[in-house]
């Protein structure tokens, strides 16, 4: 599977779980992508066949529905439950290995299409 993480989630994510060999990209890191509408990011996701990993629970929620109630594909969501002010510095390395756990767990790249989990124990 293949990831994309939201805007709000730090590309020293990315750039970890790449090292350890997962093919993952944060919206940060991509000029093209910051500062766009979440539409546009699960749209980018789509093509590049990238689940979304969000904070934004009710907004891309809502775009999911949406796409199921049309027929759409989405690439689909892995959510985190939102905390105040995201994961602390310590806690990015929880959040690192909650993802590697989940990509070596659903390898297959379309694992999530139209479809969106909860990611427990990463915040």
């Amino acid at each position: 599977m293949r990831l994309l993480l939201d805007e709000h989630l730090s590309h020293r994510i990315a750039r970890e779980l790449r090292r350890t060999g997962y093919d993952v990209i944060a919206v940060a890191e991509r000029d093209d992508l910051r500062g766009r509408s979440d539409r546009a990011i699960v749209e980018a996701a789509a093509a590049e066949h990238r689940a979304i990993v969000t904070f934004d629970v009710r907004d891309h929620l809502a775009i999911l529905r949406n796409a199921l109630r049309l027929g759409v594909s989405h690439p689909g969501l892995v959510l985190l439950a939102p905390r105040a002010g995201g994961p602390s510095l310590g806690g990015l390395g929880t959040l690192v290995k909650a993802l590697a756990t989940l990509l070596d767990a659903r390898p297959s790249d379309n694992a999530l299409v139209g479809r969106a989990i909860w990611l427990r124990g990463a915040t």
